[in-house]
This record gives C-alpha cells, structure tokens and sequence, in this order.
C-alpha cells in the first residue's frame, strides 16, 4: 500500500465518519472502508475491551472468534503491550488464535483513550508479509481519528 492511498482512505472516513459521534456506528464504517481499501486483506474489524476479555466489535469478513483473553493471540499481546503489533507469519507467533484459517500476516493497533485500553483494530492478511511500517503509521492515525470524533464510555 503506498502513503497517497492511505491518504485517500483517511480523507474518505473523514468523509463518512467526520460528523457521527457514535462509537460503534464509526467502528463499523470504519471496518468497511479498510475492507474494501485495503489490498490483500481478508478480515478488518474491532475487538473491545469488557473486563479482562477483548469481545468481537464491528468487522467485515468470515465470522470471528468473539472472546480473546488478554495477553493472548496477536490481539491480547496488542492490547496487553498498548502497542501495535504486526505479524508477517501468524503461525510464527506463540499463542496464535487462528479465528480464520485463511489468515496468514497480521497487524493490531491498540485504541487506547487516556492511557485506557478501549480495544483493538485487528486487521488481517491472506498473504503472508503484507503489513509494514506505513500501514501501522496509517492505521494508527485512523484510531486517533475514531477516537477523537468517537464519544467513548
């Protein structure tokens, strides 16, 4: 993905989201604009926190593991660590949770509001080694911009 597509897709959930304070209303939208953006993705959505549990929020792709503890899966460790995590071989990492079995990279950026674990965007890949660095800084942004337009709690 190159940065002026990324750019394209920040200005078009600016578009759809830019007005709209409900949370779960933009996670959705959200969700499918990445889907249907982003190359090579099989799953974009949102996992949110609920007591020590991540549960399944908006997505777009096959159905999803509903519950992830934290600290487990690439989603628990992202949300464990308040920090992006981008997996160029699922089955490279411990404690993989295969929810689709399709799914071969993956990236997770926390949403975290006032030092508040919120959830996650987990977003994932049928080709192995497609995240890198310019998705996390572009998929980060589109946190900052769900969660500064979002009424959240």
């Amino acid at each position: 993905m190159e940065e002026k597509q990324y750019e394209t897709i920040l200005g078009q959930l600016e578009a759809v989201i830019g007005n709209e304070t409900n949370f779960i209303a933009n996670m959705a939208n959200i969700s499918a604009v990445l889907y249907q953006q982003l190359k090579k993705v099989n799953w974009a959505g949102f996992y949110l926190l609920d007591d020590q549990e991540l549960v399944l929020g908006p997505f777009q792709g096959n159905p999803a593991c509903i519950r992830i503890p934290i600290g487990k899966g690439v989603c628990g460790t992202a949300a464990r660590e308040l920090k992006t995590v981008i997996v160029k071989d699922v089955h490279q990492f411990p404690g993989h949770i295969a929810c689709d079995a399709a799914s071969l990279s993956e990236i997770v950026v926390p949403i975290v509001k006032e030092q508040q674990l919120i959830g996650v965007l987990d977003i994932d890949s049928n080709q192995l080694n497609t995240f890198n660095q310019l998705d996390q800084k572009y998929l980060e942004k589109v946190v900052a911009l769900l969660i500064n337009i979002s009424k959240i709690g």
